[in-house]
């Protein structure tokens, strides 16, 4: 039979299942739950504390507490009392989170995350499109995975992602990332307002993106995306200088021109010291009723830029993938419902699928690493 004495920890206990979901942690640890008492009639007040006032979580956290609460044996009547962290609380939070360190880049050389740049050359060739589907795959195998939108001036990931409208939440100085499809995203885009226009010159962009890479907290990441702008300019060169151990994508399409365009941005990530892991080859035909193959833009752009960065180094370039055209590719961008989960037989699914699983399957890397332990 329960008792008032053992009611109180028990019921905090079922609050430790009840997990933040901008934060993805128990809102027990993020100091979120203050004083829980008891009656003997078992009637039971939780003090919830949120992070700020208007929280976009604040309803599903208080009907979360509700209901663990009232799943405890014993609980007859549940009351939840809310109020606000102070800013103290708040810095206290914030510096919890960064594990006591001050603001500084979250995925350094030191980082367990594998940090993937995905790139082309040109524009329109479906670099973004790519990338939003590889982050939802991957998510959807069990990892846990951030996107940075480091397209400024062509941001278009909150939208395929269907996150247009969504706002980040900040605490203190630290911007919590939207969510969804299980991916953390975070884009210029979810800052401006009525699609404006963004016209920054290099300085100006540079900072932004070190803000992503600094004040957004991301959490323990087993694999982070970056959608880059096409081409070689200030956004690619920070980017190289802010994380010089990233891994790069290349995405072209079969045409030759294409082509010889996405070859320039490898040698660019190369030069600051980026390894080149791969090219994706989109649009590389459109499948016929009749089961033939429609090459509009040609064929062997991917190949050929394969080829051409393989040249001199010790491992070979592959192509990760050939994406054929695919209607409800283009479809599921626009609605905001990646098609590897909407449609994962499409043509399209299949080849983006079997990149997440060779990315998936080479996990996070410990070579170079310094391990946080010391013999005594």
């Amino acid at each position: 039979m329960s008792t008032t004495a053992t009611l109180g920890p028990r019921v905090l206990n079922a609050l430790s299942q009840v997990i933040d979901p901008e934060i993805r942690k128990p809102i027990t640890e993020l100091n979120m739950i203050g004083e829980v008492t008891a009656t003997a009639d078992g009637a039971v007040t939780v003090g919830l504390t949120l992070t700020i006032i208007g929280c976009p979580a604040a309803d599903s956290i208080e009907r979360d507490v509700q209901e663990a609460a009232a799943s405890v044996d014993g609980v007859t009547q549940v009351t939840v009392n809310v109020s606000i962290m102070t800013r103290d609380q708040r810095n206290a939070l914030t510096e919890k989170l960064r594990g006591g360190r001050s603001r500084e880049l979250q995925f350094g050389p030191q980082s367990l995350t594998r940090i993937i740049a995905i790139t082309s050359g040109k524009g329109g060739v479906g670099k973004s499109t790519i990338t939003a589907n590889l982050a939802v795959a991957l998510a959807a195998r069990g990892l846990a995975v951030g996107l940075i939108d480091a397209d400024v001036f062509g941001f278009s990931i909150p939208g395929i992602l269907g996150l247009s409208g969504a706002k980040p939440t900040k605490v203190g100085e630290m911007i919590l990332p939207p969510i969804n499809y299980g991916v953390k995203v975070i884009s210029i885009g979810m800052f401006v307002e009525d699609n404006a226009a963004v016209s920054w010159r290099g300085p100006m962009l540079h900072r932004t993106i070190q803000q992503f890479l600094t004040d957004v907290y991301f959490g323990d990441l087993d694999v982070l995306l970056l959608d880059l702008p096409p081409g070689t300019g200030d956004v690619a060169i920070s980017l190289g200088q802010l994380l010089p151990h990233a891994e790069v994508i290349v995405v072209t399409t079969p045409q030759g021109a294409a082509a010889e365009v996405a070859e320039r941005s490898a040698t660019v990530a190369r030069q600051t010291g980026q390894r080149v892991i791969g090219v994706i080859e989109n649009m590389s035909g459109l499948v016929q009723s009749d089961g033939s193959v429609l090459h509009l833009f040609g064929t062997g752009g991917g190949a050929d830029v394969a080829a051409r960065l393989s040249a001199g180094q010790e491992r070979p370039v592959p192509v990760l993938a050939a994406v054929p055209l695919s209607i409800a590719l283009r479809e599921g961008g626009d609605a905001g419902v990646p098609i590897v989960l909407s449609d994962p037989q499409d043509a399209a699914s299949v080849a983006i699928l079997a990149v997440a699983d060779q990315l998936a399957a080479l996990g996070r890397g410990l070579a170079g690493r310094k391990l946080g332990f010391s013999v005594g």
